[in-house]
C-alpha cells in the first residue's frame, strides 16, 4: 500500500468555463482543443518546476514547491491561452479559470488530499473566465516578486473551513489597465473575459532597465568614436550589454521556454565574441554543439 504523509505545497488547480456547453456544441472539437491547451499547461508547469497531479474532465491539479513559480506559471498559462483564444470565434473560446493555496496536504502516492486542495479548488471556481484567484498564504509570499496587481476580494467561505479564507484576484499586467477582477464570491456577476485574458506588459522596472543599458552602449561608442586610436574596443561591452538586456527580457517573456531561450542567449554571446576576436578559426561551434547537446538532453527528459 501507498505511504499516506503530509507536506506543505502550492495547489494549482483549473477547470473551463461552460465545458458543458462547448461538449453540447461539438463534443470531438471541443475534446480536440482541450488536450491542445493541456498540453501547452502542462508544459509551462513542468517549465515552472511543477507537477501535473491529476486530471479529470475539464479540470486539472498540479503543485509547486515554490509559490511564486506557481503564480507565474498561472499568468504564463493564461496568456498563452489568450492568445490561442484570440484566433478563435467568441462562442468557442476554452477560457479556464485558476485557482491557487498554499496548504499542509495529505500525500497518498502521486495524489494529494486535504482542505488545501478543496480551497484551491473553490479559489478557481470563486475566479472568472481567463483570470486567477489566490489565497492570502499565497498573496503574502509573492505581493512583492511577481509582476502582476491584486485585488482583495474578501473572505470566501469554504466546506469543512470554519473562517471564510481571504482571497485576491490576480490582475495580469502592469497594474495600470483597468483590467476586470475576478468574480466576487458574493453575488457578483462574472466579468468580461477578454480583458482578463490580455497579454501582461512589460513591468515598468524592465523598461527603465532597457533604457538605461541603451543609454549605456551609446556612450560608449561615443567614447570610442570621439577617442579613436585605430581600435573599436567598445564592441566587446555594448555585447555584454546586449546579453545583459536579453536576458532580462526573457525573465518576463512567455513565447519560449525560458531555460532554453536563456540557453540560446549565450550562445548568441559566444558567437559574438568569436566574430569580434576573428582570427579564421570558429571556435564557438564546440561550446555551441554542447549547448545545442545540453538543450536536447532537457527536452528529451521533459517529453
Amino acid at each position: 500500500m501507498s505511504e499516506t504523509r503530509r507536506k506543505l505545497t502550492t495547489i494549482f488547480c483549473a477547470d473551463v468555463q461552460d465545458y458543458t456547453r462547448l461538449m453540447g456544441a461539438d463534443e470531438e472539437g471541443t475534446l480536440a482543443t482541450l488536450k491542445r491547451c493541456r498540453e501547452a499547461m502542462a508544459h509551462l508547469i513542468e517549465s515552472h518546476g511543477g507537477r501535473v497531479v491529476n486530471t479529470w474532465g475539464d479540470g486539472l491539479i498540479a503543485e509547486f514547491p515554490s509559490v511564486v513559480e506557481a503564480v507565474r506559471a498561472a499568468v504564463d498559462t493564461q496568456n498563452e491561452l489568450a492568445g490561442f483564444n484570440a484566433r478563435r470565434p467568441s462562442d468557442g473560446r476554452m477560457l479556464f479559470r485558476i485557482g491557487i493555496n498554499l496548504g499542509d496536504v495529505i500525500v497518498e502516492g502521486d495524489d494529494i488530499y486535504g482542505d488545501g486542495v478543496n480551497i484551491a479548488a473553490r479559489l478557481q471556481a470563486s475566479a472568472a473566465p481567463g483570470g486567477i484567484v489566490i489565497s492570502s498564504t499565497v498573496y503574502d509570499q509573492v505581493r512583492n516578486k511577481v509582476a502582476v496587481g491584486f485585488e482583495f476580494l474578501g473572505p470566501l467561505m469554504v466546506k469543512n473551513v470554519e473562517e471564510g479564507v481571504p482571497s485576491y484576484a490576480v490582475r495580469i499586467g502592469d497594474g495600470s489597465d483597468e483590467a476586470p477582477p475576478a468574480e466576487r464570491p458574493v453575488a457578483a456577476r462574472p466579468q468580461p473575459a477578454a480583458a482578463v485574458m490580455t497579454e501582461a506588459r512589460p513591468a515598468p522596472g524592465g523598461r527603465k532597465l532597457f533604457a538605461v543599458l541603451g543609454v549605456i552602449a551609446v556612450m560608449l561608442i561615443a567614447i570610442n568614436l570621439l577617442s579613436w586610436e585605430g581600435v573599436f574596443w567598445a564592441r566587446f561591452p555594448v555585447l555584454a550589454l546586449a546579453v545583459v538586456a536579453a536576458l532580462a527580457w526573457n525573465r518576463g517573456q512567455t513565447w519560449f521556454d525560458r531555460k532554453f531561450a536563456t540557453l540560446a542567449i549565450v550562445a548568441l554571446g559566444i558567437i559574438g565574441i568569436n566574430l569580434f576576436t576573428w582570427s579564421g578559426t570558429f571556435w564557438a561551434v564546440w561550446p555551441i554543439l554542447g549547448i545545442a547537446a545540453t538543450i536536447g538532453l532537457r527536452w528529451s527528459m521533459r517529453r
